[in-house]
């Protein structure tokens, strides 16, 4: 059904359609079924958007946000919420004399986004996943393409366009409406506010890209990784640092592979960046080796379809790694060597050495060392015995964790600080201030979430 004032479709439980609004954009093929909202608004303009938080407002209800739909746990379905789908706004555009690019928060990133601004000979930093959505991404502080020396994706937002609780489109930047500027860079789904346009920085596309991939049996981890863990902080920050267990065609059984991405000029720039990596002493117990390699961010995107596809089962968490080498690589043991499934994954990323975040964005809680598990499964009978070495992997990791990633988390499962305690707290006040009445639903979590250890 139409909304009078709104060109977006309303769907309503009962009518045709309401069960492919509230799951079929959900990326996970493990959807909720404990959950439904009271009304599904998939908005085709702005302007349904304003129009459907007044709706909410004047029915009573709260107001949950879908942008790209690859939150794992499925925060925008909430029982009892208008659920406003921001699928329908496909807008796009490029200023060549500012180099600014504004997109609708359920473009794509990878799919989407840098295709479009390749004309350009320009480059956004979005999700690796190709099909990840900007909104959600970017809310949460946004992991992109070479975060270690690039920054986080949000610090290169310049300014958004959003709904506020009380149905008014503003914009917030660095001089107008700061507290939602500053709260909409970090704050993920507890923003009060509904984002619908993006005011981004882009960069030049890089001249040359090319890639190393040692491979390596997993009974060569605990040296590989106690290495990479001496060293990776002398890599030159042009270079993106991943190690990961998987298991790839080539081999029967999984195996562990240190990569490293060079985003630089030419080739010679790059050798040059990645030779660090190549100096690993373990390199000739190597199962396999490629090292300076040309590729194409094509490549990398089809790799990155390949590890993550849709509609399958998905369980995963995340915790910011700190300690000597000593703690940290026995306590990731498990969740890289014992993987329940073919096509889970577990990765390392690197962070150092951390450059200082800026004091005008919510987010604030990192460490050199990344970790997030991908339990990936298409058997439902499955599901509690792959929660459960999830659940033991991450526990395995409790005593080197300072904290967890809004993007790869679960607050129905497990809640870990996710920002600093200062900006915990102005978030507080900012939402109190913002949405004094709780219009938008926040954070979908089993318990009250505190920005504490459980």
């Amino acid at each position: 059904m139409r909304m009078s004032d709104s060109t977006g479709a309303l769907y309503l439980p009962g009518d045709p359609g309401f069960a492919e609004a509230v799951h079929g954009r959900i990326f996970n093929g493990r959807r909720p079924s404990d959950r439904s909202p009271a009304a599904v608004l998939y908005a085709a303009t702005q302007d349904d958007v304003v129009a459907g938080v007044r709706l909410a407002a004047q029915r009573g209800w709260q107001v949950a946000v879908r942008s790209g739909g690859h939150s794992w746990a499925a925060w925008s379905v909430r029982s009892g919420s208008l659920l406003i789908d921001l699928g329908g706004l496909r807008e796009m555009s490029y200023d060549p004399a500012t180099g600014i690019a504004t997109a609708a928060p359920a473009i794509t990133g990878g799919d989407e986004l840098n295709p479009y601004l390749s004309r350009f000979g320009r480059f956004f930093g979005g999700g690796h996943c190709p099909s990840v959505g900007l909104g959600g991404f970017l809310l949460q502080g946004g992991q992109g393409w070479n975060a270690r020396g690039w920054g986080w994706a949000a610090e290169q937002v310049a300014a958004l366009d959003i709904v506020t609780a009380d149905g008014e489109l503003v914009r917030a930047d660095a001089e107008n409406n700061t507290d939602l500027y500053w709260a909409a860079r970090g704050s993920g789904p507890g923003f009060c506010g509904v984002v619908t346009r993006f005011h981004l920085r882009t960069r030049p596309l890089p001249g040359h890209l090319a890639h190393t991939v040692h491979i390596y049996p997993l009974a060569r981890f605990d040296e590989v990784m106690t290495w990479l863990h001496g060293m990776h902080h002398t890599v030159p920050d042009s270079v993106e640092i991943v190690a990961l267990t998987r298991t790839v065609p080539e081999y029967a059984e999984p195996v562990l592979l240190v990569t490293g991405l060079a985003f630089t000029d030419n080739p010679e720039q790059a050798a040059a960046a990645l030779a660090p990596l190549h100096a690993n002493p373990f390199a000739s117990r190597a199962l396999s080796r490629k090292e300076s390699a040309p590729t194409t961010f094509a490549e990398q995107m089809q790799d990155q379809r390949l590890a993550n596809p849709r509609g399958h089962r998905y369980f995963v968490d995340n915790c910011w790694l700190s300690g000597s080498a000593g703690d940290v690589v026995p306590a990731m043991r498990a969740a890289f060597t014992t993987l329940p499934t073919r096509d889970s994954f577990t990765i390392w990323f690197s962070m150092a050495p951390l450059r200082p975040l800026p004091d005008d964005m919510a987010f604030s809680l990192q460490s050199e060392i990344y970790c997030a598990a991908y339990v990936v499964s298409d058997d439902a009978a499955r599901d509690a015995e792959l929660r459960g070495w999830l659940g033991g992997a991450m526990a395995a990791m409790r005593p080197v964790t300072v904290g967890q990633y809004l993007g790869d988390s679960d607050f129905t499962v497990r809640r870990l600080p996710f920002l600093g305690d200062a900006q915990w707290g102005r978030l507080r006040r900012v939402t109190a201030e913002r949405d004094p009445l709780g219009r938008f639903a926040g954070y979908l979590s089993s318990g009250p979430v505190t920005n504490s250890n459980e």
